[in-house]
């Protein structure tokens, strides 16, 4: 097959960037792949580092100021369809899959429009009413409860296919505790204390400063004893200035931008994701829990979908601060037992989150949607 994966998202990208370059790297061996996104975006950079798809520059801009530019991406976009042929386009966002559906518009050889909804905004919209109609021949949702909010919009025409994120297992594997000793010195050097860390990223609605806030409303000597790292771009200064109001300028650790988190997750006991906006499934969350880290999360979205309550990880409810500041004491009287539910986190992870099944399911929705007409969805 001739796949086009469409990115509108500039820069680090998120989830978007682990996402598209995991099923790169996993489909390039037996597909032709393009990759359109803004130049200064991360997954074309790591696209060009590993040569895993040939990258093509498209700036997704928006807005009367841009048109000139928009147009000029449009031809581009298209003249690529035609020249090579593709067979799918892969749209990611609202506003590439806008372009998409552009660009094939009245096209003789007509490529297939497939759309991964990454987050949870409704989709309810004038927008995605004439993407669904015109610009989708199948959806992919990244949870179930992704599913369940798609049926609940325009896109309940189309097949959807669940297909959970899945992470390189190889790559995020449980390491040695001292490969996370030097950043564990940096957030502490207290023996006792309990080390909690998310990848998840800095953003006001990854629910970091509810933990804060958690911590904050701790008793002593046990509210000294917890430390919490998030590792991701520069926070919110506003939320930044709260934790100093909170006390925990020296127990809440902002680690920046990190090309390899697997150090940083190693240096907690634990992780946590909680999100109350905007999440699926969370990457993050099934990176850490593939490296043997149990992890907290939201009951929000799919979150939930990742965790078994007390076997792999916790569940609690969402922006509850006294319910994330009950589970966290528990945490840290039971830390001696964390790193057995970590294993349990793996061994899930192992069974459920595997790249292989990630790629072989997306593979069969486009098999599936270049079959036609639609059918059933593909088994997860």
């Amino acid at each position: 097959m001739k796949i086009l994966y469409t990115n509108f998202h500039a820069g680090d990208g998120g989830g978007h960037t682990t996402y598209l370059a995991s099923l790169a790297r996993a489909l390039s061996p037996r597909h032709a792949l393009f990759m359109a996104a803004p130049a200064d975006s991360r997954v074309l950079r790591v696209l060009r580092q590993e040569g895993i798809a040939e990258p093509v520059e498209i700036a997704f801009s928006s807005g009367l100021a841009t048109l000139g530019r928009q147009w000029s991406d449009l031809r581009t976009l298209r003249g690529l369809i035609q020249r090579h042929g593709i067979d799918i386009v892969h749209a990611n966002g609202a506003r590439d899959h806008r372009v998409a559906m552009e660009a094939v518009a009245g096209l003789a050889r007509r490529p297939k429009l497939v759309f991964t909804k990454h987050n949870s905004k409704s989709s309810n919209t004038l927008g995605n009413t004439l993407r669904a109609r015109w610009g989708t021949d199948r959806v992919i949702a990244v949870s179930e409860h992704t599913r369940q909010m798609l049926l609940d919009s325009p896109y309940r025409h189309c097949p959807i296919d669940v297909i959970r994120n899945g992470v390189d297992l190889q790559r995020f594997a449980p390491v040695d505790a001292a490969d996370g000793a030097a950043l564990r010195a940096r957030w502490t050097l207290d023996p006792d204390a309990l080390v909690l860390v998310s990848n998840a990223g800095t953003d006001g609605h990854k629910g970091w400063i509810d933990l804060a806030r958690a911590i904050a409303t701790l008793p002593d000597p046990l509210r000294g004893k917890v430390h919490m790292a998030v590792a991701g771009r520069e926070p919110d200064p506003r939320l930044v200035a709260e934790v100093a109001q909170l006390g925990l300028t020296d127990q809440v650790h902002f680690a920046g931008l990190l090309e390899d988190i697997r150090p940083f997750v190693a240096s907690g006991d634990a992780g946590f994701v909680l999100s109350y906006d905007v999440e699926t499934i969370s990457f993050a969350c099934r990176e850490m829990m593939a490296m043997g880290k149990p992890v907290m999360v939201s009951d929000y979205a799919g979150l939930p979908e990742n965790i078994a309550q007390g076997r792999n990880g916790w569940i609690v409810p969402v922006r509850n601060v006294a319910a994330i500041a009950a589970q966290v004491a528990a945490l840290y009287e039971q830390r001696a037992a964390l790193p057995g539910v970590g294993l349990a986190a793996r061994a899930h992870a192992v069974e459920a989150f595997g790249l292989e099944t990630f790629s072989r399911l997306t593979e069969a929705c486009y098999e599936a949607v270049l079959r036609g007409p639609p059918g059933g969805a593909v088994a997860d």
